[in-house]
């Protein structure tokens, strides 16, 4: 199993990504990605095996946060710059909270055995993949600088990937 952690989104804020996609799909030939399946990751947990489900799921419940998680998502950009892209993302900003949620994650998911993340923590949405050259000024002339609002994030949930598809094992509560 494919396992990730994420913070979902709003279903107002999922309705304004959609129209934004809607309008950019046409432009670039690009690998985009399902409105139902934008979310926010906190940790990508990767191949684990079905019979420790149940221990990811313990495990996860005793992530949690001391703070409210604000979240704010605006803004369009590249991974891993627009010269080299592979990723067009929108960017979230949610200060500290945020961080503090992933880094909790991480470490209680590390007593079960998933390895650490190595990269700085770096939330996103992502949009598209690119599969071929593209070109990034009409795009990003297109796109602007979206603003898809802000909201007060209540849960966290653990979800499996399978051929592209996300299905919900079990949604967590932030504790404020």
């Amino acid at each position: 199993m494919r396992l990730f952690t994420a913070i979902d989104l709003p279903e107002e804020m999922l309705e304004k990504l959609g129209v934004f996609l809607a309008r950019l799909r046409p432009l670039a030939k690009l690998r985009w990605t399902a409105v139902e399946n934008l979310h926010i990751t906190t940790k990508f947990i990767g191949e684990w095996p079905e019979a420790r489900v149940e221990d990811m799921k313990t495990t996860l419940r005793s992530v949690t946060q001391t703070q409210p998680v604000r979240i704010s998502v605006r803004g369009v950009g590249w991974f891993p710059d627009p010269r080299r892209p592979h990723t067009f993302w929108a960017g979230v900003d949610a200060n500290e909270p945020l961080a503090t949620l992933a880094q909790a994650t991480e470490q209680a998911v590390a007593l079960l055995g998933v390895p650490a993340e190595t990269r700085p923590y770096s939330p996103h949405l992502t949009l598209a993949r690119v599969k071929y050259a593209v070109r990034l000024d009409e795009l990003l002339q297109s796109a602007g600088n979206p603003d898809f609002g802000a909201f007060q994030a209540s849960s966290f949930a653990l979800y499996v990937s399978v051929n592209g598809k996300y299905s919900k094992l079990e949604e967590f509560p932030l504790h404020s």
